[in-house]
């Protein structure tokens, strides 16, 4: 059986959410007041509704108890509309409930009225992209629940030739080695700590934010 989500508040960010999910197999409810962007949406989600995430009876009728996730996207212009639609949500028995915040006090209150997971989209792109634009050696990077983070990055120049077991990565850092791609053999491989590094690896790491910037800096 497929996963179902509601998306409310059909912005860049929730619009782009409800394409994603989508394509990844989960039938998506996709919310907003504007028929325009209901319209937009109801060429890809499963089902698209118009109406006001802070009207109780509406939501009601959307059964969010019966989804595995409902996300709060309301943007930035209705703060005071997206703290009603957690809170909503929340006392409504939603298994798991992902709220968008714009500042740190949003994000507070979010919390505080039932939000399970916040998130910050413009901030984590910016910080993910500056540490890109400041480390040549970084590839990519994702979110992996509040306070973990995947980065894919080039094998540093100091790590050719040494072995996983040999660096001080998970003690001196907090950083962990999940995967390799290796290059020249076209192949991904989960490494044992006696696992040599080459020089074209690209490395899969999972750090807390802020460790791998450290790392790349000090080696």
């Amino acid at each position: 059986m497929k996963k179902q989500a509601i998306v409310i508040g059909l912005g860049q960010f929730g619009m782009a959410l409800s394409r994603a999910l989508t394509e990844r197999g989960v039938e998506v409810l996709a919310v907003d007041t504007s028929e325009e962007r209901v319209r937009l949406a109801s060429s890809f989600v499963t089902e698209a509704a118009c109406f006001d995430g802070t009207d109780e009876q509406s939501l009601i009728r959307a059964s969010p108890e019966r989804r595995e996730v409902c996300i709060c996207a309301i943007g930035d212009d209705a703060r005071d509309a997206s703290i009603i639609c957690t809170a909503l949500l929340r006392q409504m028995g939603a298994k798991k409930i992902v709220a968008r915040a714009n500042t740190d006090v949003h994000a507070r209150i979010l919390r505080l009225v039932g939000a399970h997971h916040v998130v910050n989209p413009e901030r984590e792109f910016g910080e993910r992209f500056a540490s890109q634009l400041l480390h040549d050696s970084i590839i990519g990077e994702l979110m992996l629940g509040e306070d973990l983070l995947i980065t894919e990055l080039k094998t540093p120049l100091s790590f050719v030739g040494k072995t996983i077991e040999s660096l001080p990565l998970t003690r001196r850092f907090g950083v962990t080695i999940v995967a390799i791609r290796r290059q020249a053999q076209a192949r991904v491989i989960i490494p044992e700590p006696k696992e040599r590094l080459e020089a074209d690896d690209v490395l899969v790491v999972v750090s807390k934010q802020g460790a791998i910037t450290q790392m790349v800096e000090r080696s």
